[in-house]
């Protein structure tokens, strides 16, 4: 039986949390001078990266609810990056980012294939975007991978190992996670349906 593409995205989205989950239990081993050090990356620092990855997802997520409950989009969504770090610490980070993380489960959750092509209205500085949910969600999960992949490959230079991150949900591998999802509360049975 082939699964709905909606059941994937909230795969990706329990995906995203757990991967989430697990750079976050590394960086905060850091100490606050390791996590605010300046690196080598896009952002300047695992602060700086972490931050933008909460903003980012604050900012489409308001959009996607918006879109939801039919409504019009914030007019100020540029409000969601100023300041552009708005947490100094990877515990408020950390709360944060579990806090965006459970609002996306929560979206995707509810979606359905049928409702997939519906367009949310994005507010741009200068116009407004338009984008259907599906490309929405797909950028909004490429966004966090590419980014937390930086973080995670700056990890390489503390003195915390970092996470393994490349493997999926495969069945086979429920044990090596197990830990995680007793951690963050979850089940294989929740997100599978089985």
């Amino acid at each position: 039986m082939t699964e709905p593409l909606s059941h994937h995205l909230l795969t990706m989205a329990y995906q995203n949390g757990w991967a989430n989950h697990r750079v976050y239990k590394a960086c905060r081993q850091l100490s606050q001078d390791e996590f605010v050090a300046p690196r080598a990356s896009f952002f300047p620092s695992i602060k700086a990266t972490l931050n933008h990855l909460l903003t980012v997802d604050w900012f489409y997520l308001q959009a996607l609810e918006c879109e939801q409950r039919g409504e019009a989009p914030e007019p100020d969504s540029q409000r969601f990056f100023e300041p552009e770090e708005p947490y100094a610490t990877c515990l408020e980070l950390h709360a944060e980012q579990v806090q965006a993380d459970h609002r996306l489960i929560a979206y995707c959750r509810q979606l359905r294939d049928d409702q997939l092509h519906r367009y949310v209205n994005i507010v741009r500085p200068d116009w407004v975007q338009r984008e259907q949910r599906l490309r929405l969600l797909s950028h909004l999960f490429e966004h966090q991978i590419h980014h937390r992949g930086q973080v995670h490959a700056m990890l390489y230079d503390t003195s915390v190992r970092p996470p393994q991150l490349d493997e999926f949900f495969c069945e086979d591998e429920a044990h090596l996670r197990a830990q995680d999802f007793a951690e963050l509360g979850w089940t294989e049975a929740q997100i599978w349906g089985r």
